[in-house]
């Protein structure tokens, strides 16, 4: 397995406006690597201009609450099979009292999907949204979280790890203040993470082993920001997504929907998010 081509279908596709309409496509910029204090340096003792470097503009979906705000927020990143048109999990954030930003990160790359393919800078992209989200005036900053799944569940790992330093060119004063990771790799993330997050994954899972996240934890134990690890027993891949139904073969790996299991799931993100928000 090349575990960071994991990931299966991501369900959860809203609409959404810039800055404030419902229901209106937008899009942001990827985030920049950080030019080194060495190379700015050396750039000043030639007299020369360092030019900022190209980067990504990303497709994405808002939608809000009613109200001014400001809102806590929720950036969905998709799994390895692209980003589909099914509207789930954004009305639902939108009920609770969260703008919602679901993130395409392969529409304007033109990438079909990345399971078998390598994956884009995905990392830049979720550091990108929560810059773009701290500039909306209806939304809470210091209260902005990320959901993933699969892939996307990866991402969100890795957002949360401890980073040896600052790589990409993000205000210090912007993190995110928690991470949900529904059936990622474990394997992605550091053994120490810098973010409360809540990991969720299936016992039955053939994609995204659950002994790779025992394995973390046990690694992991005591050490850095708390992780909500829960295994629900049967489960397969996607066992929150309706559509999979009673099961599909994608890539080789199994894709089920198991009720009771997402039932259960979704209130543990419900929960976990107002703890987190302090709602």
């Amino acid at each position: 397995m090349r575990p960071l081509l994991l990931a299966c279908c991501t369900l959860t596709l809203i609409t959404g406006g810039r800055p404030a309409r419902a229901d209106e496509h937008v899009t942001f910029e990827s985030a920049r690597y950080r030019v080194g204090e060495l190379q700015q340096r050396l750039a000043r003792d030639r007299g020369e201009t360092i030019a900022q470097r190209p980067t990504a503009i990303i497709d994405a979906w808002l939608s809000k609450p009613d109200g001014d705000g400001p809102f806590p927020a929720v950036v969905t990143l998709h799994g390895c099979n692209g980003l589909h048109a099914h509207r789930i999990t954004a009305e639902n954030l939108n009920a609770l009292g969260y703008v919602s930003l679901v993130v395409d990160s392969f529409a304007t790359r033109g990438i079909k999907q990345a399971c078998d393919a390598p994956m884009p800078n995905r990392h830049a992209d979720a550091l990108g949204a929560l810059a773009y989200l701290s500039t909306l005036p209806f939304v809470d900053q210091a209260r902005i979280a990320i959901i993933g799944r699969s892939q996307g569940g990866i991402v969100a790992l890795q957002v949360a790890s401890t980073q040896p330093a600052d790589v990409y060119d993000v205000p210090d004063s912007l993190a995110y203040s928690a991470i949900v990771a529904f059936y990622p790799w474990c394997g992605a993330a550091s053994d120490e993470l810098a973010i409360p997050a809540l990991v969720m994954i299936g016992g039955a899972d053939d994609w995204s082993p659950v002994k790779d996240c025992e394995r973390w934890m046990v690694r992991r134990a005591g050490r850095g920001a708390p992780v909500k690890f829960i295994v629900y027993p049967g489960a397969q891949h996607s066992f929150d997504v309706p559509s999979v139904g009673d099961g599909v073969t994608m890539f080789g790996h199994h894709l089920k929907y198991d009720a009771e299991a997402a039932n259960r799931a979704n209130a543990e993100v419900k929960e976990f998010l107002r703890l987190q928000f302090k709602r």
